[in-house]
C-alpha cells in the first residue's frame, strides 16, 4: 500500500498516549516500525572551523522517510563536491519517536458489509516521526571556512525534502 501524503501527519499534535483500562500501565503501542534512517553521523570527525545548522521555522512532525531522504540528498552533494567522507562531519540531530497510526478503510464492492468504520479507530502503527519545534536544529554539518558555500547548498537541497520551511545558521566552533 502506498504512503499517505505528508500533510496527513505534519500537524504538531499530542503524542499517542492511550492506555488500556483493563490492564494497568499497558498501552496499545505495539509493533512500532523501525525508522528508515540508516546512519545519524556521517563524514570524518575532527576539528572544524564552522558549524552549519538546518533549523526548522515551524512546529512540525517530520516522518522518518523524509529525514532519510534529506540526509541522502545532502550527503550525495557533499561527497560529490568534497570527497567521500572527508572535509565534513554531518549529524542528524532529531530522532523519530512519535508513532504514526492509520485506520485502514476497505474499498471496493461490498466493503460496507464488513467495514467497521470509525468504531475503535485507534489504528495500526505504520510509521514514525520526529516532533520538531520551531527553532530546533534538524541537521548539523561541521566543515572548514573554504567549504561553507558547498555545505549551504547541500543543506538547501536537504530542506526541499522536509515538510517545513527551514533556515541555515552558521556558527563558529
Amino acid at each position: 500500500m502506498a504512503l499517505r501524503p505528508g500533510k496527513c501527519y505534519r500537524k504538531f499534535q499530542r503524542p499517542n498516549t492511550r492506555q488500556s483500562t483493563r490492564v494497568p500501565k499497558k498501552g496499545y503501542v505495539k509493533g512500532v516500525p523501525k525508522p528508515k534512517i540508516t546512519e545519524f553521523e556521517l563524514g570524518a570527525k575532527g576539528n572544524y572551523e564552522k558549524s552549519l545548522f538546518l533549523v526548522s521555522e515551524r512546529n512540525v512532525q517530520i516522518r522518518h522517510n523524509a529525514l532519510e531522504s534529506a540526509r541522502v540528498s545532502a550527503v550525495q552533494l557533499l561527497e560529490k563536491s568534497l570527497g567521500k567522507g572527508t572535509g565534513f562531519f554531518m549529524k542528524i540531530r532529531v530522532y523519530p519517536h512519535q508513532v504514526l497510526r492509520e485506520n485502514t478503510l476497505a474499498t471496493g464492492a461490498g466493503a460496507d458489509r464488513f467495514q467497521q468504520g470509525m468504531r475503535q479507530s485507534f489504528g495500526n502503527p505504520i510509521s514514525t516521526a520526529a516532533r520538531v519545534h520551531a527553532g530546533q536544529e534538524i541537521i548539523e554539518v561541521r566543515t572548514n571556512t573554504v567549504n561553507i558555500a558547498i555545505v549551504k547548498n547541500a543543506l538547501k537541497q536537504a530542506s526541499y525534502k522536509l515538510p517545513t520551511p527551514c533556515k541555515i545558521v552558521v556558527r563558529e566552533n
